[in-house]
């Protein structure tokens, strides 16, 4: 499923929010422009590496935070943003600027720590801009329970569009991250996707982004905006 957009109108112009789309943008051209030598020394640099995690190291800390702008893929980079830009706007319209930005970054950090806790010995680098954006996802879920999502869903090879309730499309997503989650604690992977670090993001989110929400909901008539229902093809 790809969502394509969201009904919740942004009150305002969410500025930390494209700050993020920037910084994540710039290090992931960045990294793109290197070779490959000099790529694998950037990831082992600014990367998280779980077991390395536990010297206190202020370089190997300093890896939580970095790590939180780095993609390994394309695939990975663009589907990620596309996310962080549906979402992330309604986000910041409830906590404003200072509180979002915080809020981002916390979600980084229960994110890495819950991958940390699986995979404490692991040294593949693990990187966190997904975490983080799984925590954006929790919070929206619980922020906009009654929000929809026009979501492309492929069948195979037909496609069609479809409006989904956000907490059936974001509660969706959280299950099949749990499933993958735990399916790879019993194949005893420790590469691939990092499941626990969606799973901590989300949670995080979820839980504690009421701490957050400095700002009143919109009133009703401004908390969704009409689509005319989107055409199958």
């Amino acid at each position: 499923m790809l969502p394509l957009r969201d009904t919740i109108r942004s009150r305002h112009f969410p500025l930390v929010n494209w700050l993020i789309l920037g910084a994540n943008t710039v290090v992931f051209l960045y990294t793109a422009s290197l070779s490959a030598g000099e790529e694998n020394q950037f990831l082992l640099s600014y990367a998280l590496i779980p077991a390395r995690t536990f010297s206190l190291d202020p370089k190997i800390m300093l890896t939580l935070f970095s790590s939180m702008f780095m993609h390994a893929s394309w695939f990975h980079f663009l589907s990620n943003m596309w996310i962080l830009y549906i979402f992330g706007d309604n986000v910041e319209d409830r906590m404003g600027p200072f509180g979002y930005l915080g809020f981002y970054l916390l979600s980084g950090l229960a994110a890495a720590g819950l991958q940390v806790a699986f995979y404490a010995g692991s040294t593949v680098p693990t990187l966190g801009a997904s975490g983080a954006i799984a925590g954006v996802l929790g919070a929206y879920m619980l922020m906009y329970p009654t929000a929809t999502v026009d979501t492309l869903v492929f069948l195979f090879v037909f496609a069609t569009r479809i409006r989904l309730p956000a907490v059936i499309f974001l509660g969706f997503w959280f299950i099949s991250q749990l499933y993958s989650g735990i399916a790879s604690i019993g194949s005893g992977l420790v590469g691939g996707v990092a499941w626990w670090a969606h799973i901590g993001g989300f949670v995080f989110g979820l839980t504690l982004s009421p701490f957050f929400r400095f700002r009143p909901p919109p009133p009703p008539e401004q908390h969704r905006i009409y689509f005319p229902p989107p055409p199958e093809f």
